[in-house]
């Protein structure tokens, strides 16, 4: 990792939080990166509050700011993001995957205002701006950020976490 100041906001994998295993406030640096890493059966939803970000897979996809990019990781995939020139500011919110054998894929929400359709019945997000009444929810404190972001997923804990 190249620069990254993470603060961990929400720690949920022992089940706690449903599929929603952790958010983290990410901050890089110009040119700052993640550095090639692997992921399996996860759900990466990436909200970017400012800067952008270079997704380093597939299609090489640019994420800005106001934009949520949602990574499916499906049986695996391995990749890199890079900020751009301005930085970049992440909030990457870890889900357990809905289904692992799936193909992994990559899809860009551009300046979403609502919720966003995560293709699964356990959890969805919701983002807008500042001015946007808040839904119920589990709203995460984005202090400096114009943005508003709040998670709904099922109250029970899942299955892989009651053994």
């Amino acid at each position: 990792m190249s620069g990254l100041d993470q603060r961990i906001l929400l720690t949920g994998d022992d089940g706690s939080f449903g599929p929603l295993l952790r958010i983290a406030d990410d901050r890089l640096p110009p040119g700052g990166a993640y550095g090639r890493h692997a992921h399996r059966a996860v759900d990466v939803v990436a909200v970017v509050l400012s800067g952008s970000l270079r997704h380093g897979w597939r299609d090489g996809a640019v994420v800005r700011g106001g934009d949520v990019a949602v990574l499916r990781a499906g049986a695996g995939l391995e990749h890199d993001e890079v900020a751009g020139d301005d930085g970049a500011r992440v909030l990457q919110c870890y889900l357990r995957a809905a289904r692992t054998d799936l193909p992994p894929a990559h899809e860009v929400h551009r300046a979403p205002s609502g919720w966003i359709d995560l293709g699964r019945d356990d959890a969805r997000v919701w983002v807008a701006g500042r001015a946007a009444e808040v839904p119920a929810g589990i709203a995460i404190p984005l202090d400096g950020s114009d943005l508003r972001v709040v998670w709904q997923v099922t109250a029970e804990r899942p299955e892989w976490a009651r053994g």
